[in-house]
């Protein structure tokens, strides 16, 4: 692969690296949010809720954007914000200046998927795209396990705001190198948003989105809560919480290579293999959720987290690929677009349900909770890949 591939696809993972170490100290940070302002565990979600609901009030706004001004200001604007904002999380003095400064953090992080995706599928040739996003995409799983280790081991030597002020400095560096080394377009062309009117005829799609809500709710709940699970049911010390993260993430990591790879080489029809690999996660995922309800050591809980990290987490992968077997390559930029928006709503919510239940009933109330959800997606799933798409040549085929 020529020099140019691997310099676009080096700037651009490092970029989602340091995105990612900025935007995941909020979930690493939340036993300290706790301590520090009095939060119950149900207050403790709004503060995961302002950070995704930046996220999903900005993720389309910015995406038009990107098309307008090019990935390369944006992006370079972005990490800044980035920056920004995991410092003003850091120095909120009140919880309400927390929660307003975990949404501008949020929707600062609006940048990454529409501007690092456009600068791949700009810069790099048909063929090569798809090793491309996915060694970008390790960019998030690797750059959320640096955040968790950084801001629960900081703490532990010097304040429990240090992690997001180096955090911030990571930012700012690759921002500075990021716009001395990348020569992508600073322009673009009009600003459009996605037509979701003709997405919406598409029924097994609407079916995916409604079964991502459930997936996202599992997804970044799990991420949110784990560390403070760990320290307060299963007495582990913060630090090593974060460990524990990390872990969840590297599985994480590794569920996305495993099922990409399962989705490319298993025989069968696209839709019907793919969907069923999804099922096969969610399913999987829901009993480990009854799993971690019922841990009750270190090292059992160790095991449990990190295999549902491979499931839970790595999951994503194979939602963007089964939906490609559903709208055509046309519509995909819109399709990721509300597949996205679809996982970031679940996470809106669940947090402060789950933190609801946490306190009301206990943590075991509260995994059965995301069980449920994955169950219900599960379900969704297997209706929908009995429905035939209305797309003659979808984006994904044999």
């Amino acid at each position: 692969m020529d020099r140019l591939y691997w310099r676009t696809v080096s700037l651009v993972s490092l970029w989602q690296v340091a995105a990612s170490i900025c935007y995941y100290t909020v979930f690493a940070a939340t036993p300290f949010f706790r301590d520090v302002f009095g939060l119950s565990r149900f207050t403790l979600g709004f503060v995961v809720t302002a950070l995704t609901l930046g996220y999903a009030v900005w993720l389309l706004p910015l995406g038009a954007l990107v098309d307008r001004f090019g990935e390369r200001r944006t992006l370079i604007i972005g990490l800044v914000g980035l920056s920004a904002g995991a410092a003003a999380v850091a120095g909120a003095p009140t919880y309400a200046l927390l929660l307003a400064a975990a949404f501008f953090l949020g929707s600062a992080y609006a940048t990454a998927i529409p501007g690092t995706n456009k600068a791949v599928y700009d810069n790099i040739a048909a063929g090569r795209q798809n090793l491309a996003i996915g060694i970008k995409q390790v960019g998030v799983t690797a750059g959320s396990g640096i955040s968790s280790l950084l801001v629960t081991g900081l703490a532990g030597v010097l304040f429990w705001q240090a992690g997001f002020l180096v955090a911030a400095g990571v930012g700012l560096i690759v921002a500075v190198i990021f716009a001395l080394s990348y020569r992508g377009a600073d322009s673009g062309g009009p600003a459009e948003y996605p037509d979701f009117r003709a997405l919406s005829r598409n029924r097994p799609y609407r079916v995916l989105l409604a079964s991502g809500f459930f997936l996202g709710a599992a997804l970044f709940t799990t991420t949110g809560y784990t560390i403070l699970y760990l320290h307060e049911a299963i007495g582990t010390s913060i630090a090593f919480g974060g460990i524990v993260l990390a872990l969840v993430q590297l599985f994480g990591s590794a569920g996305r290579l495993v099922g990409g790879w399962l989705s490319d080489n298993l025989p069968g029809e696209p839709q019907r293999r793919i969907g069923s690999i999804l099922i096969v996660q969610a399913v999987a995922g829901a009993a480990l959720f009854v799993a971690v309800a019922a841990t009750d050591s270190i090292r059992s809980a160790v095991v449990a987290f990190s295999a549902l990290g491979f499931f839970v987490l790595g999951n994503t992968g194979v939602y963007y690929s089964y939906m490609a077997t559903l709208v055509t390559s046309d519509e995909m930029g819109g399709a990721t677009a509300g597949g996205q928006l679809a996982l970031v709503a679940g996470s809106v919510v669940a947090p402060p349900a789950f933190g609801y239940l946490a306190d009301t009933v206990g943590y075991r109330g509260s995994w059965w909770l995301l069980a449920l959800g994955t169950v219900t997606a599960s379900g969704l799933l297997a209706y929908g890949i009995r429905l035939e798409p209305p797309v003659d040549e979808p984006a994904m085929r044999e």
